[in-house]
């Protein structure tokens, strides 16, 4: 019985979980253990086949193959540089992690919610990236593509808005600290090992004051995040 009880409640659970998937994707999904996984954070997960950095990758280089696709059909005229500055506006990790608030992803992804450092991390903006992935490896590349282009490029990407947004918050950062006379650094906080892979703490100080910090597998990302923090925090 009590065997019978817990199938009863998992399948429920199934139900509900590919209920709210099919909500957000536009389409009911085939090997739900493939989203699964593209939505467990390794915090929950640890196993290289069991979380969603495999995945990640994998539908990391997916989406920037249907945005440059889409880019070079939308400016016939616009060289290289132009072209590949567009590219990293539209995937850069703030823009996924919005995106992938906005749409919902926060709330069927399994990570520590106890885990304080993950609520100022762009682990949505990640997690949208290998839920592409999932549908990439479920659907094939054309649905994929024609999936990207319409529920994230069309409705969250706007292109308009986007040329003339400056990319680098880091340059925004320093430009305002030239202004106002202040001594602007990124210093590496902390160094380690996290599966397999190098986790950096970058932290943003002004005139030698902790003002943000964030952490990354590259030091790039992360310094751009503890960017976008103390830009927050300076009402910048």
């Amino acid at each position: 019985m009590l065997f019978i009880k817990q199938l009863f409640k998992h399948q429920n659970n199934n139900r509900e979980f590919r209920k709210q998937l099919n909500n957000i994707l536009g389409f009911s999904p085939g090997n739900i253990a493939l989203y699964k996984t593209a939505l467990s954070h390794r915090s929950v997960r640890e196993g290289a086949d069991e979380n969603n950095e495999r995945l990640e990758f994998l539908g990391d280089a997916v989406l920037s193959s249907v945005v440059a696709h889409y880019l070079f059909r939308k400016y016939p005229y616009k060289g290289e540089g132009f072209l590949t500055e567009m590219r990293s506006k539209m995937v850069n990790r703030q823009k996924l992690n919005d995106i992938a608030l906005k749409m919902g992803i926060k709330k069927i992804t399994f990570y520590n919610k106890y885990d304080n450092a993950l609520k100022v991390s762009q682990i949505f903006g990640n997690t949208l990236e290998a839920l592409i992935g999932a549908v990439y490896l479920d659907k094939g590349y054309t649905a994929t593509h024609k999936w990207v282009e319409k529920y994230i490029i069309m409705p969250h990407m706007f292109i308009d808005d986007l040329e003339v947004i400056e990319i680098n918050i880091k340059n925004k950062l320093y430009g305002w600290a030239n202004k106002n006379g202040k001594s602007l650094e990124f210093e590496t906080l902390d160094e380690k090992f996290e599966n397999g892979r190098r986790l950096f703490t970058i932290g943003a100080t002004v005139d030698g004051e902790l003002i943000a910090e964030a952490k990354g597998y590259n030091k790039k990302d992360a310094s751009q995040i503890a960017a976008q923090l103390a830009v927050d925090k300076l009402g910048l």
